[in-house]
C-alpha cells in the first residue's frame, strides 16, 4: 500500500475536518476541535497499523473507494469501550420490577425482549442475564431473550466469548462469579472466567449501527442504551428518541447512561420513569 514510515504528524486542521464530517456521515458521532489530541492519540495505531506515514495520507485513504473498510476503523477507535458488570445497579432492579409484571403472561405464552444497545464487550448484557437469573432461578424455562448489539465487530466477538479477566468481573459479588463463571487459565497463564452456557444462552450479539435499519421486528420490554448518546448531536439524539419510543412495548423502559438526558421527554413520547429511565407514553 502505502510507505511505512513512523506517525509523528500531529492531526491537522483540514485533516480534522475530514475526519470528523466522515465520521458524522458514517456513525452520527460528533467530534470537537477541543477533544483533537485526544483524537489524534487514538488514531495513530490506526495509521501505524495502515502502515501510513501523517493524517493526510489517511484522510485521503479514508475517503477513497479503497479506503470504506478502514471508516469502521476509524468508529470504533474513536469509540471508548469501557464498561463493568452491573453498572448504574438501579436500572437493573427496574428491569426486574418489568420482568416481574410480565411473569404471568410468560406463562400464557408471552415473551420478553431485552436490548443492550452500544452493548460494548458483553458486561452490560451478562449483567442484565445474571440479574434475571438471580432474582427469577426459573427464568430460562420462559421465553426470554437479550440482544446485544455494537457497531464495534471486535467488541462483539469479545462478547460472544464470554470470557472476562479478572479485572473486568471485580465488580461482580462472589457468589455470583462462583454460581455462574467457570475459572480457567489462558494460554499465557492468567487468570480467566468464562460465563456458563445456562447464562450465555441467554443473549444473542449482532453488529448494527445504531442510527442504521433496525432488522429487529419485535418490540421490547427493556431498552439500555447508556453511555452512546453522548457522542451524538441533539439533531441526532432527537432522530433517534421515537424510534426507541416505538421499540418499546407498553410499559417498557428506556435506560439511559448517567450523564445523558432526553431533553423535554413529553414531546417525544416518553415520561420519566426515574433516574435516567423513561418509560413510553401510551397515545
Amino acid at each position: 500500500m502505502m510507505r511505512q514510515t513512523d506517525p509523528t504528524q500531529t492531526l491537522d486542521g483540514e485533516s480534522f475536518r475530514t475526519i470528523a464530517a466522515l465520521a458524522y456521515r458514517e456513525s452520527g458521532l460528533t467530534l470537537v476541535e477541543e477533544k483533537a489530541i485526544m483524537i489524534q492519540s487514538r488514531l495513530r495505531h490506526r495509521l501505524r497499523a495502515l502502515g501510513i506515514g501523517d493524517f493526510a495520507q489517511y484522510t485521503a485513504f479514508l475517503t477513497s473507494e479503497e479506503g470504506q473498510p478502514e471508516r469502521r476503523e476509524l468508529i470504533c477507535a474513536l469509540t471508548t469501550n469501557v464498561s463493568h458488570f452491573y453498572r448504574e445497579k438501579h436500572h437493573f432492579e427496574m428491569m426486574c420490577e418489568v420482568v416481574q409484571s410480565r411473569l404471568s403472561a410468560l406463562q400464557a405464552g408471552d415473551r420478553v425482549r431485552i436490548w443492550s444497545a452500544g452493548c460494548s464487550n458483553g458486561q452490560e448484557s451478562l449483567s442484565a442475564a445474571l440479574f434475571l437469573l438471580e432474582r427469577f432461578p426459573c427464568i430460562g424455562e420462559f421465553d426470554l431473550r437479550i440482544l446485544g448489539t455494537d457497531i464495534d465487530r471486535q467488541v462483539i466477538r469479545f462478547a460472544r466469548a464470554g470470557t472476562y479477566s479478572e479485572k473486568m468481573i471485580e465488580g461482580l459479588p462472589q457468589d455470583v462469579r462462583q454460581r455462574h463463571f467457570t475459572p480457567r487459565r489462558s494460554a499465557k497463564g492468567d487468570l480467566a472466567f468464562q460465563a456458563r452456557p445456562d447464562v450465555m444462552r441467554l443473549i444473542r450479539y449482532n453488529e448494527l449501527n445504531i442510527l442504521g435499519d433496525w432488522p429487529m421486528r419485535n418490540a421490547f420490554d427493556i431498552i439500555f442504551c447508556r453511555n452512546v448518546v453522548i457522542y451524538f448531536d441533539l439533531m441526532t439524539q432527537a432522530r433517534l428518541w421515537p424510534r426507541f419510543r416505538d421499540a418499546l412495548r407498553p410499559g417498557g423502559l428506556l435506560f439511559l447512561g448517567h450523564s445523558e438526558r432526553i431533553t423535554d421527554p413529553a414531546r417525544v413520547g416518553f415520561d420519566i420513569a426515574g433516574a435516567t429511565a423513561y418509560r413510553p407514553l401510551m397515545s
